[in-house]
């Protein structure tokens, strides 16, 4: 029988934050005895301002050198990259400092919890290791067993996460009160719930700083302008002040400029992303996106102005934009070409670049189909999450342009599609497919569905969540 190429999933885990504290100058010359020395303290602030290269090189001679605090941060940011390979890597560096850090006991069991292809004895281990963490105070472990619970129920049958969140709170723990509004998002009831997520948050505000960004989803949600207002200058003081980092204001500013919640004010989300974009070049992309999204807010020029500086600091997400203005057209003229080498520059660690080159090759832009080159991206970022994706597999694999079509594939993605992106096309297309099936091909396209949905694992909406700020949006919208 056909089967679908089986890839592993690029998945984005966690965020990376800032960690440790600085090595002494002084220790680091008995240590190593040289000119040139690595410096945590030069990381942590390369890691705060996106300088992820100078980060790693510090990280990485410390972390030889056996701090843990630093093995901690070089496996962040192998995470980060989104590359399988440094996944692997990063796993092997945290096991090297969960046996003293607490810290790394933690990210050690959020990556366990978030690997698509994990065994129930690999998050029976991840919930070891986050009760652990947690136990030794480590803040966000609770988030994350709170998480690993949510979405993998049949791991652990004995445990009810509504009554579990509910006991926490009861027991005074911060971190349940956040817990309970994944679950809500989770659910898809948050909307329901907002008053009890403003009363949380307001009440958490002083030491979550992520509440910034569900109060102002909150006062958008319900327009409710002065609220909001307040809120903001709030943030700006606590910035200024530095009891809050540039990501935090950039995903506030993401909030603002979300055409899907409520009434959107994206002047202000590019003010709030100007005033930090210098200092922190993440930004330069979200601003970007943003002027993507509301083109009244510049022209080209101005585009083109944050891309230039999101690209010559190293952002991949820069790329991934860059590539897609050239694969539509809108903003520069179209060029397959262009596109292709922008896409394949972010694909080491940004999804949607998969899915780009994926209909690059399926739709011959390029001149040619390439359905090997199509399958191989596609697939990759379907199970990754990217839920438009697996409409393009069916399409693929049913219309047969450049090449042979297969019912079998063909109707596994199609129902796929109609699971994780139910759409009237996603509809149709499986209606088109089913009744050309026989019984033999139907049987064996069932089981495949059932081996596919297995790989598939946490999707990367499900991940987003362990995020809480980091948004991304599915199939020809998502960056």
């Amino acid at each position: 029988m056909n089967r679908p190429l089986r890839r592993s999933s690029i998945s984005p885990l966690l965020s990376v934050t800032t960690l440790g504290q600085a090595v002494a100058l002084g220790l680091a010359v008995t240590l190593a005895g040289c000119a040139g020395l690595p410096d945590q303290r030069l990381a942590n602030e390369a890691m705060q301002n996106g300088d992820t290269a100078l980060a790693e090189r510090n990280y990485r001679q410390l972390a030889e050198l056996g701090y843990s605090d630093a093995q901690v941060g070089l496996a962040d940011i192998q995470v980060a990259s989104g590359d399988p390979a440094r996944l692997k890597e990063a796993e092997a560096t945290y096991r090297a400092a969960a046996a003293t850090s607490p810290r790394a006991q933690s990210r050690l069991g959020r990556l366990l919890a978030a690997k698509p292809d994990a065994t129930d004895a690999e998050r029976k281990e991840a919930q070891g290791l986050l009760q652990k963490s947690f136990a030794s105070g480590e803040s966000g472990s609770l988030l994350a067993l709170a998480m690993l619970y949510l979405q993998y129920p049949h791991s652990f049958p004995e445990v009810n996460a509504q009554q579990q969140i509910s006991q926490w709170r009861s027991m005074g723990y911060a971190e349940a009160g956040l817990a309970q509004i994944v679950l809500y998002r989770t659910q898809g009831t948050y909307e329901q719930h907002l008053d009890e997520v403003e009363s949380i948050c307001k009440q958490a505000l002083a030491s979550t700083d992520m509440c910034y960004v569900e109060l102002a989803t909150v006062y958008q949600t319900r327009g409710q302008a002065d609220q909001q207002k307040a809120l903001l200058d709030q943030l700006r003081s606590a910035y200024s002040a530095g009891r809050v980092d540039a990501q935090r204001v950039d995903s506030v500013a993401r909030v603002l400029g979300d055409a899907q919640v409520g009434s959107p004010d994206p002047q202000t989300a590019q003010q709030l992303l100007e005033g930090i974009a210098p200092g922190y070049p993440v930004s330069w992309v979200t601003l970007a996106k943003l002027l993507y999204d509301f083109p009244e807010l510049g022209d080209v020029d101005k585009m083109m102005e944050y891309l230039n500086n999101g690209r010559a600091a190293d952002q991949p997400r820069a790329e991934l934009l860059l590539g897609r203005l050239y694969y539509e057209g809108k903003w520069v003229p179209a060029d397959a070409k262009k596109a292709e080498q922008h896409l394949s520059k972010a694909s080491a660690s940004e999804l949607s670049a998969h899915y780009y080159l994926g209909q690059l090759y399926r739709r011959g832009y390029l001149g040619q189909v390439y359905p090997q080159k199509a399958v191989d991206e596609l697939l990759l970022a379907a199970r990754g999450g990217q839920a438009s994706a697996d409409f393009a597999l069916a399409q693929l694999f049913s219309q047969g342009r450049g090449i042979k079509p297969d019912l079998v594939n063909a109707w596994v993605f199609s129902q796929l599609a109609k699971t994780h992106n139910p759409t009237p096309q996603a509809d149709e297309l499986a209606q088109q497919i089913n009744p050309q099936l026989s019984p033999a091909q139907l049987a064996a396209a069932q089981q495949l569905l059932q081996r596919e949905q297995k790989a598939r694992g946490a999707t990367a909406s499900q991940n987003a969540l362990v995020l809480q700020t980091l948004q991304k949006d599915d199939g020809e919208e998502a960056l």
